[in-house]
């Protein structure tokens, strides 16, 4: 079943899926100085996948409730940044980008540091 959240205007409402969300995220946390990649964690062997631009999706996790989201990311970062100052800046900009691109409200945005990496 497919997870929805439906933003009201002037002109009427407006559905969006959970997966566009999703992509908006992902897009928006590899934007930022200092992430290098997504990472996911299969549940079930606890491995985790490097993921490329083309797998956004399997970084990111959101949960939608009462037509407001909580986004979870899996990031890999950059040797030698601030890992602090990196999922600050990963927070802020995903939480207004996607507020910005679909009109949904984002209440939560989790950064989970899955690994460093050089680049």
């Amino acid at each position: 079943m497919a997870v929805e959240c439906t933003v009201k205007n002037e002109l009427g409402n407006i559905t969006i899926g959970e997966d566009v969300i999703t992509t908006v995220a992902g897009y928006a946390a590899l934007e930022c100085i200092g992430i290098v990649a997504m990472a996911s964690k299969k549940a079930s062997d606890g491995i985790v996948e490097l993921l490329g631009r083309e797998n956004l999706k399997r970084g990111v996790r959101v949960t939608l409730a009462e037509n407001a989201a909580t986004i979870d990311l899996y990031i890999i970062v950059e040797y030698g940044v601030s890992i602090a100052a990196v999922a600050k800046t990963c927070v802020e900009t995903v939480k207004y980008r996607v507020e910005k691109v679909t009109g949904v409200t984002v209440d939560k945005v989790n950064v989970v540091v899955e690994g460093i990496r050089v680049q």
